[in-house]
């Protein structure tokens, strides 16, 4: 049908031009329609035929939008925001059918996304089939456009065409027609690709693909569909033997998997040539026409970012959740006053060796995990429940022992390596003070954390290294100081009767630690594997503290109770129901959805964003201390505001992609978006309610004047 459109305005415009043909040329009859106009567009249907010809089955029509600066609309694949132009045609009279065709469209971004559309002046062309051959029509439509600049406005409206009997053609109709339709994308054989292939990864975040084409591309641009609702970032575009190959990798941002289907492909080369293909899809992605080659940091940037990274962990020691465990260096600290400087010295630095062997351990599982492809950050391993039950089993027998539950107790070296009960010659319980401390970290940030974790996992594995490896001295600087000048801790008060106070304090607030943590694993796992949890870990305490069993039994039973809290977290772990609406909540929070940012900016609105989770300490604070506090609670709570909170308490892959869209690797994040910045406006990890309002107020444009009401309207 295209093909036969195409060539029926390929005579008509020769006919224009020659004089020739059936039809008589009268540029002086208008084949329009009343123009419908507002600020943003002025829409107008336009016919090629100012009369239906004798006999005539179909008309060239088209739908003319001339929009004004700075405004644009969408293709028939809009991407995640827009809205694809629609015409309701049903109240036209002898018309059975209207086939809107898309010429090739620009890209423009809009609210932090790739769109695809259309600028300026537009005619989208229209093959009108008639139900009487020859007989006079009237084309009426009524349109839903969606139309953006800073903010999206949808404009709905009715055009109306009569076209009565005639052979007369409009010669400026024609002409905008035709040249529309010139660049309406061919398919098939006319396309002169000879091989198009294109894979997608299983997680669907990137869209890999190539085509070999007999004509050469010279500045070629790629408009994937993927089903509606997709988001893409924008395209890596090469070019390959001598420019006939191209190669591109383009990131996918979100997929509605009820909407989501096989690629087509769109490719424009200048305003000359335009396709669409639907490729072969390959399980693996093709290979591209360039060799990578790494782009090393240099040693003064390497040296800057061990500097931040060194600063994010020296915060972290006065963070919520490293001070529970600091706490029992504390008291062991204190046990060691009169004790020779050499021993001091011997125990602090193993407490630092224990903070480094964790940060070195961790740097190693994300660098292997990031190269098998999973999504990787700071403090991930809070959503994995067996991590958390092995952390709630541990620091419940740390309180117990601090409650002097089996004080005396512990077979074997177990009571040594966990109660800091050591001999001379051990420093078990120091190691496990300092490798506990940096893992009771990573569920909090800090400033500067943030920027070293991103330079980190978005670099080679000896930027990891490095990263973490400043990290851990950052962390462990506490304990080196005192290593370093081992009476510091004479200043410390002398051992006594305080110290039996001292330890019950250490221990709520170790057994408050516990508790926090068993209430983020019921949240991961749901109540069952908590109940089974907190059953196990009762039974390992019963143990401990009964002894009923010969020595080899009870470490096996010991070793039994660690292991199954852990099995039992995995083997329960069920998916809990995802819900904003808790009734206590003091914010009307809106579940998180990435296009939900830009349609709610799209329609003048200010977006606040906020990744948090169960397990994030600072997210907490930030919450308790900033968001639920005027004046920042009453301003999220204002018309035209909408506060959007996104869960990452459980693995989320559109939250992780969203996160890693903005360079981050860890929580929390918190961004603010609107018609004034519709890009986003990242704040600081540490909130404060001067940096929120002054956010909000800038993301916020002027509201613009009202619309005044048009001076023609178009025909009903």
């Amino acid at each position: 049908m295209l093909a036969a459109l195409r060539s029926i305005a390929s005579k008509t415009g020769l006919a224009l031009l020659l004089g020739l043909g059936p039809f008589s040329v009268d540029a002086t009859l208008a084949a329009t329609s009343d123009s419908f106009s507002s600020i943003s567009v002025v829409a107008t249907l336009i016919s090629v035929h100012d009369g239906v010809p004798p006999g005539a089955e179909t008309l060239s029509a088209g739908l003319e939008l001339d929009l004004a600066d700075g405004w644009k609309t969408y293709w028939r694949s809009p991407g995640e925001v827009g809205i694809p132009p629609q015409v309701d045609w049903n109240g036209s009279n002898n018309v059975s059918e209207v086939e809107m065709h898309w010429p090739a469209p620009e890209r423009f971004t809009a609210f932090g996304i790739e769109n695809f559309g259309y600028s300026g002046s537009v005619v989208l062309p229209l093959q009108v089939t008639l139900d009487n051959p020859g007989e006079p029509a009237k084309l009426t439509g009524a349109v839903n456009l969606l139309v953006c600049s800073e903010v999206c406005v949808p404009e709905t409206f009715d055009l109306s065409l009569s076209i009565p009997k005639g052979s007369g053609i409009d010669s400026r109709s024609a002409a905008k027609v035709s040249s529309f339709l010139a660049r309406v994308p061919v398919e098939g054989v006319q396309t002169g690709v000879s091989e198009a292939t294109a894979s997608i990864d299983a997680a669907k975040t990137t869209l890999t693909l190539e085509m070999k084409s007999d004509t050469v591309f010279l500045s070629p641009d790629v408009f994937p569909e993927l089903g509606a609702g997709t988001a893409l970032g924008k395209p890596d575009i090469r070019l390959g033997e001598g420019g006939r190959r191209l190669w591109a990798r383009i990131p996918i941002l979100n997929v509605l998997e009820d909407q989501y289907h096989d690629p087509v492909l769109t490719i424009t080369d200048g305003l000359e040539r335009a396709f669409t293909v639907t490729p072969a899809v390959a399980s693996l992605p093709p290979a591209p026409p360039f060799h990578l080659a790494a782009l090393t940091p240099t040693s003064s940037q390497m040296a800057w970012i061990a500097l931040v990274a060194f600063l994010g962990g020296l915060i972290l020691n006065v963070m919520p959740c490293v001070l529970p465990v600091l706490s029992i260096k504390l008291s062991s600290a204190i046990k060691t006053q009169g004790r020779e400087p050499r021993v001091v010295r011997a125990g602090f630095l193993v407490a630092a060796g224990g903070v480094m062997v964790f940060m070195w351990a961790l740097a190693t599982i994300l660098y292997l995990l990031q190269q098998l492809g999973f999504a990787v950050g700071w403090g991930l391993q809070f959503q994995n429940p067996a991590f958390l039950a092995l952390m709630f089993v541990v620091l419940t027998v740390f309180s117990a022992n601090l409650f002097g539950v089996f004080e005396f107790s512990l077979p074997l070296s177990l009571q040594l390596r966990l109660t800091g009960s050591k001999s001379a010659s051990g420093y078990g319980s120091d190691f496990a003070t300092g490798f506990f401390g940096a893992v009771m970290a990573t569920p909090c940030s800090a400033p500067f954390l943030g920027t070293a974790i991103a330079f980190a996992l978005a670099g080679r594995g000896i930027d990891i290294l490095v990263v973490f490896t400043a990290l851990g001295l950052g962390l462990a600087l506490p304990y080196l100081v005192i290593a370093a000048a081992p009476k510091l801790v004479e200043v410390l008060p002398k051992p006594g009767r305080w110290m039996l106070g001292l330890k019950l304090v250490l221990g709520v607030m170790l057994l408050g630690t516990a508790l926090w943590l068993l209430w983020v694993l019921t949240g991961v796992a749901g109540p069952l594997a908590t109940i089974a949890v907190i059953a196990f870990a009762t039974a390992l305490l019963f143990v401990l503290v009964r002894n009923p069993l010969p020595a080899t039994p009870q470490a096996l039973n010991i070793v039994l109770f660690i292991v199954l809290p852990m099995v039992a977290a995995e083997a329960l772990e069920r998916q809990p129901a995802t819900t904003n609406e808790e009734g206590n909540e003091l914010i009307a929070w809106v579940t998180f959805n990435r296009g939900d940012i830009a349609r709610r900016v799209s329609r003048g609105e200010v977006v606040f964003v906020d990744v948090t989770a169960d397990w994030c300490l600072t997210c907490k604070a930030n919450k308790a201390l900033v968001l639920e506090r005027d004046p920042v609670s009453s301003a999220l709570k204002r018309e035209g505001v909408t506060a959007m909170q996104a869960d990452w308490t459980r693995p989320n892959e559109q939250i992780a992609r969203f996160l890693e869209a903005n360079n981050r690797y860890g929580i929390p994040f918190n961004a603010i978006y609107g018609p004034a910045e519709p890009d986003g406006i990242v704040l600081s990890e540490i909130l404060s309610a001067k940096d929120v309002l002054s956010a909000l107020e800038k993301a916020q444009a002027f509201n613009p004047e009202p619309e005044p009401e048009p001076d023609g309207q178009a025909n009903k």
